[in-house]
């Protein structure tokens, strides 16, 4: 069994427009998953430093980044990261994915071993455009489709797709299953499924949900989603 997390952190920015990394790390420790992807992880300007100091990342003790970083300061690709539970989770690989876009945007794929089991995790921050984000979401999956439909994948993040069954999401869930979800923003009075997870290749879903804690409604803009996975 595995314990998956996606979240938006929205940069550390809070509710309250504070930037607070130490909110985001007691939301992940409420949730305590092995396996943590994130969005909105850098900065947007500069050098685009981590939204969570390393040494902050440090001190909590329970994870290290996958080494997808292309700056000494960030923690990720277009602000897409992934963080892995120490001794339990081993990283095999990792890639940073080049998607066609009109902001900055990206995706990011680690292939994992947790125990004898090997998983393919990507995340990804989709296009507020509809039809980049078809595009994106096409990307995605060429990039990833060897052997997709065999080997253990997970993909989630956020998609930015309002309609229910629509869209980029049809595209997902053509060799995927979708992780029944539910609301995630705004994280105050969640209104929209905008944060997804699809599984693939014999990956069976055995309890999914949205954290929403009085701290993760305050943490961020996006409440996490999470899902326990049996591969």
């Amino acid at each position: 069994m595995v314990l998956i997390a996606s979240y938006n952190i929205r940069k550390a920015i809070g509710a309250d427009r504070r930037r607070r990394p130490e909110r985001i790390l007691e939301v992940l420790g409420e949730i305590d998953p092995d396996i943590v992807v994130l969005q909105e992880a850098d900065r947007r300007f500069g050098t685009r430093e981590a939204a969570i100091p390393f040494h902050m990342l440090a001190e909590h003790g329970h994870y290290r980044p996958v080494p997808i970083a292309r700056r000494q300061a960030s923690m990720g690709w277009h602000g897409n990261a992934i963080l892995v539970r120490e001794g339990r989770v081993e990283i095999e690989a990792c890639d940073a994915l080049t998607i066609p876009m009109l902001e900055p945007r990206g995706a990011v794929r680690a292939d994992l071993r947790i125990g004898r089991q090997r998983l393919r995790v990507v995340g990804m921050h989709l296009d507020l455009s509809g039809l980049w984000r078809r595009r994106q979401a096409h990307a995605i999956l060429s990039q990833v489709a060897d052997d997709a439909q065999a080997s253990p994948i997970v993909l989630c993040g956020d998609l930015n797709e309002w309609r229910p069954r629509q869209g980029c999401l049809q595209d997902f869930a053509r060799h995927h299953d979708d992780v029944p979800l539910g609301h995630t923003f705004p994280a105050r009075r969640p209104v929209g499924r905008l944060d997804r997870m699809f599984v693939g290749g014999g990956v069976r879903v055995e309890e999914s949900g949205v954290h929403s804690s009085l701290t993760a409604r305050t943490a961020s803009d996006h409440l996490p989603i999470w899902a326990r996975l049996r591969i």
